[in-house]
């Protein structure tokens, strides 16, 4: 048995060397990097200590793409989960046309952020965007909307939570299929309503499920580029940026790699924060069945 084990463990090599290579190794490689001055391609590296470190608390760009990352990440969990279980509680009930509705709330999925980002572009831009073709039709100004910094950000997390409120949907729908019937037989036995069902039942019952939701949902907006990048590209100027998309301008566009690096490193460590404090949270209020 130990033998067929140990045969058995060979085939973790293949994972393992792959996560080393492509993982653990850049993870290294960038922490080294954060602390020296490099433009990204030269041989010329030169250790700067904490300056990378330092100067970021004082870049104003990078607090606008920080802040605007927050705005992106919290505000396009809270529509993801607020929207993923309306939907998953109306699918979870039979109805014509429930599978119809799963495939379309679930499809934008399927599409590529940068994809989406560029469809999305094409009705928003100015000259001959579908929006202003259409606020056209009524004798009405066409608007920048994208030149509007407002705009831009309401946009970039309204769109991103409309493309991923399927996956909450799905998370959520399973979390409800799990829960015994037989307690909302005994609550309606006791006289309980939908309302005081919801509450004391499903919700309680549920919180794995919110919480692998807004885990995922919360890191995957912090992280957020691709959409960014295809939809504003960070503009204008610098007022729609998030951090990935930022680091992105200022190791290619400005090549700063070693400051780059150091705000990589700065949104790993907050985003490993923010999970752990979340995974916290919601392991107290879990409850058994």
């Amino acid at each position: 048995m130990k033998k067929r084990n140990r045969q058995m463990n060979l085939f973790y090599i293949p994972a393992v060397a792959l996560m080393a290579l492509f993982v653990v190794y850049p993870f290294f490689r960038a922490i080294l990097i954060s602390f020296c001055k490099w433009n990204g391609y030269s041989e010329n590296i030169r250790f700067v200590g904490l300056d990378n470190y330092i100067y970021m608390m004082t870049d104003r760009k990078f607090w606008n793409a920080f802040g605007n990352t927050l705005l992106y990440g919290f505000g396009s969990t809270f529509l993801q989960n607020v929207f993923g279980l309306a939907f998953a509680l109306l699918v979870n009930s039979r109805f014509k046309g429930n599978k119809i509705v799963r495939t379309v709330v679930y499809m934008p999925i399927m599409i590529s952020s940068l994809i989406m980002g560029y469809i999305m572009y094409y009705f928003l831009v100015f000259d001959n965007g579908v929006l202003n073709d259409i606020i056209g039709w009524f004798g009405k100004e066409p608007q920048n909307w994208l030149g509007n910094p407002v705009v831009g950000r309401v946009a970039i997390t309204l769109i991103n939570s409309w493309q991923y409120v399927g996956n909450s949907m799905i998370i959520y729908l399973a979390g409800l299929q799990n829960i015994p019937q037989m307690y909302y037989e005994a609550a309606t036995i006791d006289g309980a309503g939908k309302w005081a069902s919801f509450k004391r039942i499903t919700m309680p019952l549920l919180v794995p499920s919110i919480s692998s939701a807004v885990i995922l949902n919360l890191i995957g907006g912090l992280k957020l580029y691709d959409l960014v990048v295809s939809l504003t590209n960070g503009g204008p100027g610098y007022t729609t940026h998030s951090v990935m998309s930022y680091i992105s301008n200022q190791y290619f566009t400005q090549e700063k790699a070693g400051y780059s690096a150091a705000i990589g490193i700065f949104i790993f460590l907050f985003i490993v924060l923010v999970s752990a404090i979340g995974n916290h949270y919601f392991a107290g209020k879990e409850v058994d069945m």
